[in-house]
């Protein structure tokens, strides 16, 4: 037999093209089967590793101050996060990733390993771009940046309780802040992009949903006005040596806030450090028995009633009187026989009590109600009391008494300013807003001609014989009322802890401001509210009504005290006498 092969080479040359052909049949199968019958199982897989949708970060709008003043901004910044399935791949990373991230090493893999089943975990948050930018470069697997916004406050702890402030999240957490999150906070968007295996996009597929930024705000605020009544506050505290104190600056025709602060305050740029103690808004948030800046709702009953005039004499001899149970209420002095303007004058607790025996406890209570007493101001600001007055019908002679000149019920800075600023705008009761342009109607809740006789009764007390000198500004009407109440303590009240209040209208012949202010516990022999408080509206009130160009109503109280001045100048600047010859003794 030959040892040669049976198969010639011809054979053998079918036999190797045969094979090649049905591997060339089974490859052009597969391929026909992975692109036309399998095609959106693999592209799905595809997509699964190298497409992504992410998020379009959106800024939160900006919030104003009435002259477009920027009082709350938000700036880009960069957050690292990582995909702990890549990570925890490259474990020798770990300590590198640690050190750029300024977080211990142990912690950092516990957080990643405690989230070993998610795609998803924060490392940072909120990092200036450029550090961002830094970690990402060291290509470490997993690890990738994330644009977002961060809330910033340029006028810090000034603005601190009508803002508020926001979480890491950009969701409003406080004041203004959370009042409007909704009408603030944009709508985030959705892209679609293409990431290579190290996380880079190497491509922008198409956009899912577009990005919506938030609207901005527009304040009544006046952010002079508000630093000049911060700076002033938080000087009266430091003065008086008290603990806190809160101020409302209202615009009487609109009634729109034109500056609150409060002491102590915060800086809403940081979030940590600030204790719930300081971030609470005073002005709207605590209440206080306000001692006779009560009064002026008293005497307008009795001039609504009819009962009484402005000149109506009341007789306060001996200068007491005891209520039933025993309890005796004094004025300061005997100040005998006074007008009802006179009562106001020289803030006679006797007098109010008096005038009060004349009226049904109902009118007394409708009228305090009609004021907005016991009810929010309608500003809508979150935390807001309707403070407490109780109705006329659980009051005895006591109560009814005590109301009168302002214990027995309880109210907010902001009430006061709201209620005041009724009298000054023709007895017509404004809804508070913060928003410029946002003024309501108002409702009438006295008549125009009983508010016209409680401004001028009202001025008394900012003359030179009554409580609140110290509040007087130059070449302008003030009309106003101190109060000055003991705090509640232990079932009665403490004998030196005591609340000072002044509550102002300016200029009186035209009210356009209705400030209050309230300071809590201050220290010395002088505590009430014309030595306390009246001093803190004149200087504030000073710088605004300059800053809002309102034109002076008294000239000639103005030229006066230029006169005074001027001569008081010339005799500073004149010689000293010539000294008397001496004799010289022979």
């Amino acid at each position: 037999m030959s040892g040669r092969s049976n198969y010639s080479p011809r054979k053998r040359l079918m036999v190797v093209g045969g094979i090649l052909g049905c591997c060339c049949a089974v490859l052009v199968a597969r391929a026909a089967h992975l692109q036309v019958v399998s095609e959106e199982f693999y592209q799905r897989q595809g997509d699964a590793r190298f497409l992504r949708e992410i998020p379009i970060a959106t800024s939160r709008g900006m919030i104003t101050d009435r002259n477009g003043e920027p009082l709350a901004v938000s700036s880009p910044v960069e957050s690292i996060w990582a995909n702990p399935q890549e990570l925890l791949l490259h474990p020798d990373r770990l300590p590198e990733l640690a050190r750029s991230l300024s977080i211990p090493e142990d912690v950092l893999t516990r957080r990643v390993s405690e989230r070993a089943d998610k795609e998803f975990v924060y490392l940072r948050r909120h990092l200036n771009p450029d550090v961002a930018e830094s970690i990402t470069g060291l290509g470490i697997p997993g690890v990738y940046s994330q644009r977002e916004f961060r809330r910033f406050y340029p006028y810090g702890e000034v603005m601190a309780h009508v803002l508020g402030f926001t979480n890491i999240d950009d969701q409003g957490q406080e004041g203004l802040e959370l009042a409007f999150n909704d009408w603030l906070t944009g709508k985030e968007g959705r892209q679609r992009v293409i990431r290579d295996r190290r996380g880079r996009i190497v491509e922008n597929v198409d956009l899912v949903e577009a990005a919506e930024d938030g609207k901005e705000l527009a304040l009544s605020i006046d952010r002079r006005i508000q630093y000049l009544a911060y700076r002033e506050l938080k000087s009266a505290l430091v003065e008086t040596g008290a603990s806190s104190g809160s101020v409302v600056v209202l615009d009487v025709p609109t009634g729109e806030v034109l500056a609150m602060v409060n002491q102590p305050s915060y800086n809403p740029n940081s979030r940590v450090g600030a204790d719930a103690e300081s971030r609470r808004n005073r002005a709207v948030t605590d209440v206080v028995e306000p001692g006779s800046v009560m009064k002026a709702f008293t005497l307008a009953a009795a001039l609504e009633a009819g009962k009484f005039t402005p000149a109506s004499l009341v007789h306060t001899a001996p200068g007491y009187t005891t209520l039933p149970g025993g309890y005796t209420v004094k004025d300061f002095r005997n100040y005998g026989t006074l007008t009802l303007a006179g009562i106001l004058t020289k803030s006679s607790n006797v007098g109010a009590i008096k005038v009060s025996n004349e009226l049904s406890a109902e009118h007394q209570y409708d009228i305090y109600r009609r004021f907005g007493l016991g009810q929010r101001s309608g500003s809508g600001f979150p935390g807001e009391l309707t403070g407490v007055l109780t109705p006329a019908a659980t009051w005895g002679p006591t109560e009814k008494a005590t109301i009168s000149y302002g214990y027995g019920l309880s109210v907010t800075p902001l009430q006061l300013a709201r209620a005041y600023a009724a009298v000054g705008n023709g007895g017509r009761l404004m809804e508070v807003t913060f928003v410029k342009g946002h003024a309501s109607k108002g409702v009438q809740v006295i008549d125009p001609a009983v508010a016209t006789q409680l401004m001028g009764m009202l001025e008394t007390v900012v003359g030179p014989e009554g409580t609140a000198r110290r509040a007087a500004v130059l070449g302008y009407r003030v009309a106003g009322k101190t109060g000055t109440s003991r705090k509640a303590s232990g079932g009665g009240y403490a004998a030196n802890r005591h609340v000072a209040v002044f509550v102002g209208l300016v200029p009186a012949t035209n009210p356009r401001f209705a400030m209050a202010v309230v300071i809590h516990e201050p220290q010395g022999l002088e505590y009430g509210g014309g030595a306390v408080s009246a001093p803190v509206f004149h200087r504030v009130m000073e710088g605004a009504l300059r800053l809002m160009d309102v034109p002076p109503d008294d000239i000639q109280g103005w030229y006066a005290a230029q006169s005074k001045n001027q001569a008081r100048q010339d005799r500073s600047r004149a010689p000293a006498p010539a000294a008397p010859a001496q004799e010289v003794s022979p």
